[in-house]
């Protein structure tokens, strides 16, 4: 399962951030989204991108496409 299969009040551990997403993903690791980390989603935007997810209790708007390569297992909330 990925990030952007989550609805807003939804959470999931972080399992894998896929190479896929490309240069966003070193900058992603230094704001903490990285294996084992919680992750929440706040509120998706009306089309679906961006995607605002609570991460280590900072609040980051991420795109879906980004959001697709954030491998997740969903947790109870």
């Amino acid at each position: 399962m990925n990030l952007s299969n989550l609805k807003p009040g939804q959470q999931g551990t972080i399992i894998k951030l896929d190479r896929s997403i490309g240069p966003i993903r070193r900058r992603l690791m230094d704001m903490g989204v990285i294996p084992g980390e919680r992750i929440r989603v706040e509120k998706v935007a009306p089309m679906g991108d961006p995607i605002e997810v609570t991460v280590k209790g900072y609040n980051l708007s991420l795109r879906k496409g980004e959001a697709k390569g954030i491998q997740i297992e969903e947790v109870a909330a």
